[in-house]
C-alpha cells in the first residue's frame, strides 16, 4: 500500500443512492389502473387509506384489520397507462385531474441464490406513494420528485408477482409543495421503477471529490474518496480503479463498514462546460460493485466571484421545467436532450433546473453537455412553516436530491427555496436547512431564490435575513412585467453583501406570433423591449455572477387561464411549445455571446 496515494482518514457517512452494475430488471411498461377520486380502496369508508400501519381506529376503541378491496381486485381487466409517465397527458380525461390513482403490474421474477437481497426502486412518484407487493404493504413515499426504494427480499418470490402502487397527487397546506404553485400538477408514477439484486452487504453510499483549493498546485489535483456499506462490517476488502489514468488501490473498510482516503491525481482532466470530461469509475466492496461515469471539479466562491476549478465564470443560464415542450414529465433522454439544445442555441453554460428535483436522466444529460446545474426542493410560496412534519419533508426531499446526484461535476448549487416570504418561523426553517444541506454536502455552494425590496430613496436590494445562510445571492426580477420603474435601465441597487449575485428569474410574456408595439401586451416586441432593458440593467448590480432568464419553453399552469392568450400555459418561455423561437431569445443570445 503506497501510503501518498491511499490514506485511510476514518469514518464517514453520508446518504445516497449507488448507481449500479448490478442486476437490474425493468418494470416500466403498461401498468393497469383504476381512478380512485374518493379514496374508497379500503372496505369501510372509515379507513384512512393515508394511515403509516395496517390497523385502522373504527369507533372510540375497536381496531380492524385494513383490507384494501384493489388489493383482491383482478386489475387485467382494467385500461393502461404508461410507466413512467404522468396521467394528465396520457388520458384527456385525467388532464385536471388531482387525487388518488391505483397502479397494478404482474411480473415474472427467479429469485436470486441466498444471501441476495432485492429492492423495488423508484425514479419519482407524484406527491405521495403507497406501495403493496404480493397483497402486503411495503412502505410509504411523501415528495414527488426523488428517488426511493424498498427492500423485498422477503416478499417477492419466484414466478408470478404483483405490485401496487396508490399515487395520490392531491395538494395539502402542510405538503411540499404547498396547495399554490404556478406550473401543472403532474400524477402519477413519473419515472422508472426497476427491481434491483445486491450483495448482502452492498455499498449504500459513495463519493469521489476533488479537494478545494488544489488548484494551487497546477500538477497535482486531489481526489476525496469515501464510501459506506449498508451494514457495519470491518475489513471488507475494497478496490478502487480509475483505468484511464492508471489508478488501481485497495483497502479495507473501517469497523463501522466505512472507508475514507485520498488520491493525487496530476494527469487528471477537469470538468468543464467547454471540455465535460468524464472518467470511468470502478469500486467494489466485497461481492459489491458499482461502475459510473463522472467528473471531476471545484467550485466555490471569492468574495463577488464564482470560482469553477479555481477560474472566474459567469453563470450564462436559463430556467427550465420538467416538462416536455407542449406538456408532460420528461421521461426519455430525446426529450431531455430537444430542452438541452434549447438552451445552447442560446449559448447557455448553466441551467437553472426549476422547481423541484428534474428527472435523473436530464441531469447527466446536462453533465455531458457541458451544462452547470442548479437542483432544488419545491418550498414555494405558501409553506407552513411552523409544522414540524413539513420540515421533516423538506429535509427529507432534500437529503434524496443530495444524495442521487451527489456524484454530478455540473450540479453547483442546492437551492432550498423559491420566493418564500420572510419570517421568523421561515427564517428558523430555512436557516436549519441550509445547515442541513452543508452537512451532507460541502463541496457545493448553497442558494434560494429571494425576492427584491424596494426602498424610500428609490434603490433596489434584497433584505433577507437568509443572505448571511447562502453562499450566492440570488433574486427574482420582473422589471417590466410585474414591476413598472420609471427608467429599467438605469436602475439602482444596492447589495451590501460581498458575495456572487445571481438573478435567478426574470422576463415578460408573449405569445409566439403575436405582434405590435412595445408597449402591447403579449406581443413578441414587449417581451423583446424587456429584455432589451433589463441586459442594460444588469451593468449597474455589483458582483453579478449570472442571469436566468425565465424561462425556456412556455409551460401548462392551471394559473394561466386567459383564453386566447394562456389557454393554461406560462407564456414567458422563449420558445413556443413547437419550438419557434420569440424575439426575446436572440436578445439573451448576444447578451451571452458578449460575455467570456
Amino acid at each position: 500500500m503506497k501510503t501518498n496515494l491511499f490514506l485511510l482518514l476514518g469514518a464517514f457517512l453520508f446518504l445516497g443512492f449507488s448507481l449500479s452494475a448490478r442486476t437490474v430488471v425493468s418494470l416500466d411498461g403498461d401498468w393497469n389502473y383504476i381512478v380512485d377520486p374518493q379514496n374508497i380502496g379500503t372496505k369501510s369508508y372509515h379507513c384512512d387509506p393515508d394511515s403509516d400501519t395496517d390497523n385502522m381506529n373504527f369507533g372510540r376503541n375497536a381496531k380492524v384489520k385494513n383490507k384494501f378491496q384493489l388489493l383482491e381486485y383482478d386489475f387485467s381487466v382494467a385500461d393502461t397507462l404508461k410507466v413512467p409517465g404522468d396521467w394528465n397527458t396520457q388520458k384527456k380525461e385525467l388532464l385536471w385531474y388531482e387525487g388518488t390513482l391505483w397502479y397494478s403490474r404482474q411480473f415474472e421474477f427467479t429469485k436470486p441464490s441466498s444471501g441476495t437481497r432485492t429492492f423495488v426502486k423508484f425514479g419519482g412518484v407524484s406527491l405521495k406513494a403507497d406501495v403493496y407487493m404480493n397483497g402486503k404493504k411495503i412502505g410509504r413515499h411523501i415528495g414527488g420528485f426523488t428517488p426511493f426504494e424498498f427492500e423485498v427480499t422477503d416478499i417477492i418470490k419466484d414466478g408470478l408477482n404483483n405490485i401496487v402502487v396508490r399515487a395520490n397527487n392531491t395538494r395539502e397546506k402542510s405538503g411540499i409543495p404547498t396547495k399554490g404553485f404556478d406550473w401543472w400538477n403532474y400524477g402519477g408514477i413519473i419515472r422508472s421503477v426497476e427491481l434491483e439484486n445486491r450483495s448482502s452487504n452492498y455499498i449504500a453510499s459513495w463519493r469521489a471529490d476533488l479537494k478545494k483549493g488544489s488548484i494551487s498546485t497546477l500538477m497535482e489535483n486531489v481526489i476525496d474518496v469515501s464510501l459506506k456499506l449498508d451494514k457495519e462490517m470491518g475489513d471488507v476488502p475494497v478496490k478502487f480503479a480509475i483505468p484511464e489514468l492508471g489508478i488501481k488501490l485497495s483497502g479495507k473498510t473501517l469497523l463501522d463498514g466505512s472507508l475514507t482516503f485520498t488520491i493525487n491525481a496530476p494527469q487528471l482532466q477537469r470538468w468543464y462546460p467547454n471540455k465535460p470530461k468524464l472518467y470511468k469509475v470502478e469500486l467494489s466492496a466485497g461481492e459489491d460493485k458499482v461502475v459510473e461515469e463522472i467528473g471531476f471539479r471545484t467550485i466555490e466562491t471569492r468574495g463577488g466571484k464564482i470560482l469553477l476549478n479555481g477560474d472566474e465564470i459567469f453563470l450564462k443560464g436559463v430556467c427550465i421545467h420538467d416538462e416536455v415542450p407542449g406538456g408532460g414529465r420528461v421521461t426519455t433522454r430525446e426529450q431531455a436532450l430537444e430542452n438541452i439544445r434549447r438552451a445552447k442555441s442560446l449559448g447557455c453554460n448553466f441551467v437553472r433546473l426549476a422547481h423541484y428535483p428534474h428527472i435523473e436522466m436530464m441531469i447527466k444529460e446536462c453533465e455531458k453537455a457541458g451544462l452547470l446545474v442548479w437542483s432544488e426542493i419545491p418550498l414555494y410560496w405558501m409553506i407552513d412553516w411552523k409544522n414540524p412534519a413539513t420540515y421533516a419533508s423538506a429535509e427529507n426531499q432534500l437529503k434524496e436530491m443530495i444524495g442521487r446526484d451527489v456524484r454530478r461535476a455540473n450540479v453547483i448549487i442546492w437551492s432550498i427555496a423559491n420566493e418564500t416570504v420572510p419570517s421568523k418561523s421561515r427564517n428558523d426553517f430555512l436557516k436549519r436547512l441550509a445547515q442541513k444541506a452543508r452537512s451532507l454536502d460541502s463541496t457545493r455552494l448553497i442558494s434560494m431564490a429571494m425576492e427584491v425590496a424596494y426602498l424610500e430613496d428609490g434603490t433596489y436590494t434584497i433584505k433577507d435575513e437568509l443572505n448571511t445562510e447562502v453562499d450566492i445571492i440570488a433574486f427574482n426580477e420582473y422589471f417590466g412585467w410585474y414591476v413598472q420603474p420609471k427608467d429599467i435601465p438605469n436602475a439602482v441597487w444596492h447589495i451590501s453583501f460581498d458575495k456572487p449575485v445571481v438573478i435567478s428569474e426574470f422576463g415578460g410574456g408573449a405569445v409566439a406570433g403575436r405582434h405590435g408595439g412595445v408597449k402591447d401586451r403579449w406581443t413578441e416586441e414587449m417581451q423583446k423591449d424587456i429584455y432589451e432593458k433589463n441586459v442594460k440593467m444588469f451593468d449597474n448590480i455589483t458582483n453579478l455572477s449570472g442571469t436566468c432568464p425565465w424561462v425556456l419553453n412556455d409551460f401548462r399552469s392551471p394559473r394561466r387561464p386567459l383564453t386566447g392568450v394562456q389557454d393554461g400555459f406560462n407564456r414567458k418561455g422563449l420558445f413556443a411549445p413547437n419550438g419557434d423561437e420569440k424575439l426575446a431569445a436572440d436578445v439573451m443570445r448576444q447578451y451571452y455571446k458578449a460575455k467570456r
